[in-house]
């Protein structure tokens, strides 16, 4: 019984930190530029030069003080918000 439990443990133990491997993986963050766009980015971009943002984690919250507008790219090309228009590249 207890080599049996024991190889439960182990074996949920496994699934459990392959799981947590696989979710830590995956890159997400919030891009503001310096006109208070934000929006949201799954992988890490270099902009061109010129460009000027701010990269934050995923789970970034503006203050109550600060005035951000949030953006969703149009697609999926990389890109940036200048001018309330989604400059691709």
């Amino acid at each position: 019984m207890t080599k049996a439990l024991t190889t439960i443990v182990l074996t949920a133990l496994l699934g459990v930190g392959t799981f947590a491997l696989t979710a830590g993986s995956a890159s997400a963050e919030v891009v503001c530029n310096n006109e208070g766009d934000c929006w949201h980015v799954k992988d890490h971009v270099t902009y061109p030069s010129g460009v000027t943002i701010q990269v934050h984690p995923d789970d970034w919250k503006w203050g109550d003080k600060d005035k951000y507008r949030w953006h969703e790219p149009h697609n999926q090309n990389h890109g940036f918000w200048r001018g309330g228009v989604w400059i691709g590249f």
